[in-house]
């Protein structure tokens, strides 16, 4: 396997955030739906990603959503990289050998998971796809009683798809 796809089981994991709190995929899940967002900071369709990333979490984290961000390099760069795109979701350190990505069997980064709680991926995009991203967003919505906002401002050109 080479990616999770939806309907499949999400692997459990634990990682430590930037400020050194353990994460736990199982734990987490117990209050909620996860969305989960894998990225390199170098990757172009990341950086163009993430911060639609943290304009969902903006909306619809908190009561039992919990949105995370795994990076793939060190605490060095992926600060940067959270203050130069304005990433404040929690991010995980997936280095030394990549544990968490390996177990997902990610080939490409970003990848965004939208995790439920009984532990099955019901969303999965790889690279940017805008409508999964508003997928995420109605499904978050409806979770949280929320009336759908949308994710995208209509001076914005965002292109429906970018690979990673």
């Amino acid at each position: 396997m080479t990616h999770i796809d939806a309907g499949n089981i999400a692997p459990s994991f634990e990682l430590k955030s930037l400020e050194g709190r353990e994460y736990n995929l199982r734990s987490l899940l117990k209050a909620g739906p996860v969305v989960v967002a894998f990225f390199k900071v170098s990757c172009p369709v990341c950086q163009f990603t993430l911060p639609y990333v943290q304009r969902l979490a903006d909306r619809y984290a908190g009561d039992g959503v919990t949105f995370l961000a795994i990076s793939q390099d060190d605490a060095r760069d992926t600060k940067a990289f959270n203050e130069e795109y304005g990433v404040r979701i929690p991010t995980l350190l997936d280095t030394q050998g990549y544990p968490v990505s390996n177990a997902y069997g990610l080939t490409t980064v970003p990848t965004i998971l939208l995790i439920g709680t009984d532990n099955k991926v019901l969303v999965s995009e790889m690279g940017f796809n805008k409508g999964d991203l508003e997928t995420i967003a109605d499904e978050l919505a409806e979770r949280r009683k929320l009336p759908p906002a949308p994710l995208f401002r209509p001076d914005e050109s965002v292109p429906a798809h970018r690979p990673g």
